[in-house]
């Protein structure tokens, strides 16, 4: 793939040590498996999955203890990935190879002239896909659940610092960092839904509110 002049390449994460990051467990991480667990089974698409960012694993791990095929990628080799490469760059897999292709928290470390070729492989490489995104700012989260009926009351508002901006180069993100988050200037969740649509049917979407700081996205490809 040529590189765009005067765009960051994608990169590894800006961490002084991930090999330390990769070995953290939050309660995050097992939220998030757990989203992705009941995603894929919403959909009955099939057992093969492609992994998009390598994380922690333990997403990888319950898919692997459930019966699922599982293929890692990642551009990182400290995370030790059965593929290494950049998910604006898929050819070393074929069309529709995967099930389901799952980018958690993954493309807004694409720079933006790769993103769109970055969904575009996914949709190619995968008849199905799970895209979940940040969402910037400080979520204010409300939450009611009595635990004595059915009931689930919930708000969440998001408080922005629209000074803030994370260009993937900066000193505070680093090379490899966030380009874009939803409720950035410019990325609406329209916005976002919209360049999505191009590539994909969205299934189902929604905020999670075991980890508001995430949103998510089932996807159909249109291929």
């Amino acid at each position: 793939m040529k590189h765009q002049a005067g765009v960051p390449e994608p990169s590894v994460m800006p961490l002084d040590d991930r090999a330390e990051w990769h070995r953290e467990l939050n309660l995050s991480n097992f939220v998030n498996a757990y989203y992705q667990f009941r995603d894929v089974e919403s959909l009955g698409a099939g057992r093969r999955l492609l992994t998009i960012g390598v994380g922690q694993g333990l997403d990888t791990q319950v898919f692997r203890w459930r019966g699922y095929e599982v293929v890692t990628f990642d551009i990182d080799e400290t995370f030790s990935p059965d593929v290494v490469g950049s998910v604006h760059d898929l050819s070393m897999f074929k069309n529709g190879e995967f099930d389901v292709a799952i980018a958690s928290h993954v493309i807004e470390h694409v720079a933006v002239p790769y993103l769109d070729r970055a969904l575009a492989e996914i949709a190619r490489v995968a008849r199905h896909a799970l895209i979940y995104l940040p969402v910037a700012g400080r979520p204010v989260h409300l939450r009611f659940t009595p635990h004595i009926t059915p009931l689930d009351v919930k708000l969440v508002f998001d408080v922005f610092n629209y000074f803030d901006r994370p260009d993937g180069v900066n000193p505070k993100y680093g090379q490899g960092g966030h380009f874009w988050e939803i409720g950035r200037p410019g990325w609406s969740l329209r916005a976002v839904r919209k360049r999505l649509s191009a590539h994909f049917d969205v299934v189902n979407e929604y905020r999670n509110y075991d980890w508001v700081g995430s949103y998510n996205f089932v996807l159909r490809g249109k291929r």
